[in-house]
């Protein structure tokens, strides 16, 4: 037997894709969405974009320093996070809780349980169901689009999910909706962006199609089962996280299924807790909770729903 034959954990063949490659793909793939929301709510929303993509930087360089690691900045994996964190977070949100949210992504969920590929959730929805917990007032802020501020009283002013439940629908047109022209966090407002995104991320094969269309069909199906009615379940799927969710935090790597069909369980669960919370909870809005939920269940779907290899036995 060869003695200096060396066995190491998988991955064994590595493609040209790195680490770095992906992330700055889904930048790009993001970025429509951010510039929707500078147009939409104002320079307010650059500045956020800014603060919560440095802070996230500047955390994780000084952690790796601390920790005397190498450093891992620039792999983008911590400029995915901000701009994510940034594009959930409503414009008027003060800079501070950002940078509070920031090192709650960066340090507590991300570098303390390994880094990249060793955090149990996506780091952006961990820290925005925190940040919704501790700073509910400018957290769940209704922001109405810089178009329309100047004529209404923001105090009483309010968002889609907020009056769907009443069984009213929203002022703004379903059109309105779709382009993004509503109140909400600075990056989940235009759908027609996030599907820009959405297709880039498919031609790069970045994602797959599975969570996406899944999840937001399952919440429109859903919606319209419990309404009856097919334009407020349309309008409850385009309000709120729905559509960034799907296609950007639901799609991790590292959080969500490896196989076609645990990615199809995975969104299913995200749409019904989604749904349910919506509908039936104390919250508007139920995405961020039921992905940091499915992210919790994550192992064992890929477990229940990862091929057993020609030849093998059930474990």
């Amino acid at each position: 037997m060869d003695n200096n034959l060396i066995v190491s954990v998988s991955p064994h063949v590595h493609g040209k894709r790195t680490t770095s490659n992906v992330m700055l793909d889904v930048v790009i793939a993001l970025l429509p969405a951010a510039i929707a929301g500078v147009v939409i709510f104002g320079m307010r929303a650059a500045v956020l974009c800014a603060v919560c993509i440095a802070s996230c930087v500047v955390f994780e360089f000084l952690f790796t320093k601390l920790c005397k690691r190498p450093t891992t900045v620039g792999d983008f994996s911590a400029v995915v996070t901000g701009l994510l964190l940034a594009m959930n977070v409503p414009a008027t949100l003060p800079i501070w809780q950002a940078v509070v949210g920031s090192f709650i992504a960066i340090v507590i969920v991300k570098c303390l349980f390994g880094g990249l590929g060793c955090n149990f959730a996506n780091p952006a929805i961990t820290a925005r169901v925190v940040m919704l917990i501790a700073f509910t007032g400018t957290m769940a802020a209704a922001v109405p689009p810089q178009a329309i501020a100047e004529t209404v009283d923001i105090a009483t002013y309010a968002t889609p999910l907020s009056v769907l439940p009443n069984g009213t629908l929203p002022e703004a047109s379903l059109m309105d909706m779709f382009l993004g022209v509503r109140g909400g966090a600075l990056g989940e407002t235009s759908a027609a962006a996030l599907l820009v995104g959405f297709v880039y991320l498919l031609v790069r094969k970045v994602i797959t199609w599975h969570t996406p269309v899944v999840f937001i069909g399952a919440v429109f199906a859903l919606a319209f089962a419990i309404t009856g009615d097919a334009t407020t379940a349309l309008y409850y799927t385009l309000s709120g996280g729905t559509f960034i969710g799907a296609i950007f935090m639901a799609t991790d790597y590292v959080t969500s299924p490896s196989t076609a069909k645990g990615k199809i369980v995975f969104a299913l669960g995200c749409a019904v807790i989604t749904t349910l919370i919506r509908f039936y909870g104390s919250y508007p809005e139920g995405v961020s909770f039921s992905i940091l939920f499915m992210n919790i269940l994550n192992p064992y779907i890929d477990k229940w729903t990862m091929k057993k290899p020609f030849g093998g036995v059930k474990a």
